[in-house]
């Protein structure tokens, strides 16, 4: 059985490619061999198991660290090149079924397969969604009009009480408040913070990892050059 190591607390830049999204081979050579730390294999929309086989064949052997982050119990895979699979529950849904019912869900899928559950590959994380216009947001019912001090409050409830391992900042396609993030970081005792949302450039890159762990998706496949220049 696989066993989780501690090299993914060290990561500083993440990059996560959507296995919806034309992925071909000179895209996927630009990004195992930028300098990023790991590829997060993970997308919210038309996420299929033969969608995300085919983008872990195409990842296997190149010597990157490979996450799974599944968006429903198809994407839970636990094939061969598959380091860790990190699982989120969004806190901020207004639906339960973000929170533990999903969990269940795939849980019992991979019952049903007959397949082994390598517990020691998953990770939970505490998801925070903070871009109403985001398909994460819509998808989750998750409620984003949070004050500063709720933020907190969920930093504080995934961190010391629920004590998830990674609490995730999501702006999902905006650049979000540094200053909300640095908040975020300060209120942190043991989990390791990551952030997504918006960043495009190096300054953003830097501004970011300043607090947490950044993860950079989208302006892989709108600017390769600009995804390059994040890489910290």
């Amino acid at each position: 059985m696989g066993s989780i190591q501690d090299d993914w607390k060290n990561w500083r830049h993440i990059t996560k490619l959507d296995p919806d999204r034309p992925n071909p081979p000179e895209l996927i050579s630009k990004v195992v061999n930028s300098g990023t730390d790991a590829v997060m294999v993970s997308g919210t929309q038309g996420i299929t198991r033969e969608k995300v086989k085919a983008l872990l064949k195409m990842l296997r052997g190149k010597g990157i660290p490979v996450v799974i982050e599944p968006a429903n119990k198809d994407a839970v895979v636990f094939d061969a090149g598959v380091d860790y699979v990190f699982i989120p529950s969004v806190l901020n849904s207004n639906s339960k079924w973000w929170v533990i019912d999903v969990h269940v869900e795939w849980i019992v899928d991979q019952l049903k397969r007959g397949g082994e559950i390598l517990w020691g590959k998953v990770l939970p994380e505490a998801y925070i969604v903070l871009n109403p216009d985001s398909a994460v947001a819509r998808l989750t019912e998750s409620r984003t009009d949070l004050s500063v001090e709720e933020i907190l409050g969920y930093v504080k409830l995934a961190d010391s009480f629920l004590r998830f391992p990674i609490v995730y900042i999501e702006y999902s396609g905006r650049y979000g408040d540094p200053e909300v993030v640095r908040m975020a970081r300060s209120h942190i005792g043991n989990a390791r913070l990551f952030y997504g949302g918006g960043i495009d450039s190096r300054e953003k890159a830097l501004e970011m990892a300043k607090y947490a762990t950044i993860v950079v998706g989208n302006i892989v496949y709108r600017d390769v050059g600009s995804f390059l220049e994040t890489v910290i």
